[in-house]
């Protein structure tokens, strides 16, 4: 109680930033064993997405009819009897569902997921320094993933500043469409950038993204001349970015980039997203595309070596 006899006053309650995946014991995104942080929504549209679920920026329900066993137990849990049991599986009424989740946790077979949790910036920290030990052991750390986590800039800045106070190694991972105020002051707290290059021609990237590209290389030029440690991921699409005209430009674009030679690695496409959007019962929006040619890849990575570019194909 205060002097005057009126309750404490409370503060605001803490950011929460919308999480849809965190993967431990990583990789390929940053140097050693890392814990990855993936954020949900996402500012661009690739028509090759990996991580459909990624992309709203709100909860979603994900339901793998192969795994339903028809026990009824989602139906029973559900307190606003928004499922409806069918020889099928299950459907969910989305005007009375309220993304609980309590029919994910009770679902003896994981048949159904929820993707995208509320989650504090102390929450996430607890879950980062469980893994501190890898990280001591190996030179690794936190890589900010998504979706998109510059879409979410004022929770990805507070987890960073925690990450630095506490000495672990910051990565971002980002396609870089974001204003360039906010991408300088993560600049400020990051280690490394995973920056995603898509396409070159700026209409070509927006036919297959949803955006023009201008901003995302401005950007990626405006944090060569900060110094900033770039490393340069190309998602490479059959017969979409992988032709040599593009990736020539691409090279020579990389090449012009104030600073030390940045490295490249080149993430060939896989078909292994179309579970997904049948989980999200998105499958008409699955398009399925080309894995690139394996002697493209090559020529590809020659061509980068004509640039001076390292070029390696996945990381």
């Amino acid at each position: 109680m205060r002097f005057d006899g009126s309750p404490p006053r409370q503060g605001p309650p803490p950011r929460q930033g919308l999480i849809f995946d965190i993967k431990r014991y990583a990789i390929n995104d940053g140097p050693g064993i890392r814990v990855v942080i993936f954020f949900k929504g996402c500012n661009l549209h690739c028509a090759w997405c990996h991580n459909p679920e990624s992309i709203l920026a709100k909860t979603e329900k994900m339901f793998a009819p192969a795994k339903c066993i028809k026990c009824g137990t989602c139906v029973a849990t559900c307190p606003e009897n928004a499922i409806t049991l069918h020889s099928f599986g299950i459907s969910t009424d989305p005007e009375r569902c309220t993304m609980c989740g309590r029919c994910a946790e009770t679902c003896p077979t994981k048949a159904i997921e929820m993707s995208g949790k509320q989650m504090s910036a102390a929450e996430i920290m607890q879950v980062i320094e469980k893994e501190r030990v890898f990280f001591d052991q190996s030179g690794g750390g936190v890589t900010f993933s998504g979706g998109e986590p510059l879409v979410q800039s004022k929770m990805l800045i507070e987890l960073l500043d925690e990450c630095g106070k506490r000495g672990i190694h910051r990565a971002v991972d980002t396609a870089g469409y974001a204003s360039t105020a906010t991408l300088m002051e993560v600049a400020q707290r990051t280690e490394l950038f995973l920056y995603d290059l898509k396409i070159i021609d700026p209409f070509k990237h927006e036919q297959w993204t949803g955006v023009r590209n201008e901003k995302i290389l401005s950007n990626l030029e405006a944090l060569a001349e900060k110094g900033a440690k770039i490393l340069i991921r190309i998602p490479l699409i059959g017969g979409i970015n992988d032709s040599e005209q593009n990736i020539r430009q691409t090279a020579g674009f990389i090449a012009g980039l104030a600073g030390e030679k940045k490295e490249v690695h080149l993430l060939p496409y896989h078909p292994a997203a179309q579970n997904k959007y049948q989980k999200l019962g998105k499958e008409e929006d699955f398009k399925p595309m080309d894995v690139p040619d394996k002697d493209v890849l090559a020529r590809n990575i020659l061509i980068f070596m004509e640039y001076g570019i390292t070029a390696t194909t996945g990381g």
